[in-house]
């Protein structure tokens, strides 16, 4: 949850968001939506994405179930840690704890420490167990702000397998943010697949473009007719890819 969040303070650089982000992911994501909804605070931020797992698709649940919109998206490359509390080595660990996900990017290192690995609701969670249990033969996979949080030694950074590894999140308000646009188009669609693309984008903090999507459209409307034409017409100014794929219906 962010507390005392102003429009001022949504504004700021790309770096002040992030760490933003980072400070908020360790806090408990099921009382976000409805402190928010309650006016405790006034923005909740919400991870949606992975750049490897997909969809959090709980997550977009949840969107339905609140009255809230999306001010705002970061974002946050993923950074997995292995802590422990202090004095705690290595080689005194025998399991793991952490988010299924957490869990599985980071298979191959954990597989090659021999710990067993046992899944819990989110990484964060999983810090606070074992510190406030005192835990001396566990240790969570988790971020190094949840070691700090938590009063935990850091004892491997970075063990996920994969380095390309982004999280997506929202940030929620109560009120809409209304865009500035000339062409509003309302389209049905339906996702179909990711698209992979690498090029670098000047506005994302120098991560790959991720999370861009296919979608294909079914419309009724005569080929041939101005307007049809015009419709796709507006539509290719906005849209970075279109393809007319054909017309079955003979129209």
């Amino acid at each position: 949850m962010i507390k005392n969040l102003n429009k001022e303070e949504l504004g700021t650089s790309s770096s002040s968001k992030l760490q933003l982000v980072r400070n908020q992911q360790e806090q408990n994501k099921a009382t976000t939506k409805p402190a928010v909804e309650r006016w405790l605070v006034d923005r909740a931020v919400l991870p949606i994405e992975n750049s490897l797992g997909g969809s959090i698709h709980r997550n977009y649940d949840l969107l339905l179930r609140h009255r809230l919109h999306t001010a705002e998206e970061v974002k946050l490359a993923i950074r997995h840690c292995l802590l422990a509390n202090h004095g705690v080595k290595v080689q005194d660990l025998k399991r793991v704890l952490s988010h299924p996900q957490a869990l599985a990017q980071c298979e191959n290192t954990l597989t090659k420490l021999g710990l067993v690995r046992e899944a819990v609701d989110d990484t964060a969670g999983a810090a606070k167990f074992v510190a406030f249990h005192k835990l001396k033969d566990t240790g969570p996979v988790a971020t190094s702000t949840a070691a700090r949080i938590y009063g935990m030694s850091i004892l491997a950074e970075d063990i996920h397998d994969d380095s390309d590894n982004v999280t997506r999140f929202l940030v929620l308000a109560r009120e809409p943010i209304i865009p500035s646009t000339d062409r509003l188009f309302k389209i049905e669609s339906c996702p179909l697949q990711k698209q992979a693309s690498q090029t670098l984008d000047d506005n994302n903090n120098g991560f790959p473009k991720r999370f861009r999507y296919l979608f294909y459209v079914d419309f009724e409307a005569p080929m041939a007719d101005q307007k049809t034409q015009n419709d796709l017409g507006h539509l290719k100014e906005i849209a970075t890819f279109l393809r007319v794929l054909g017309n079955p219906s003979g129209h």
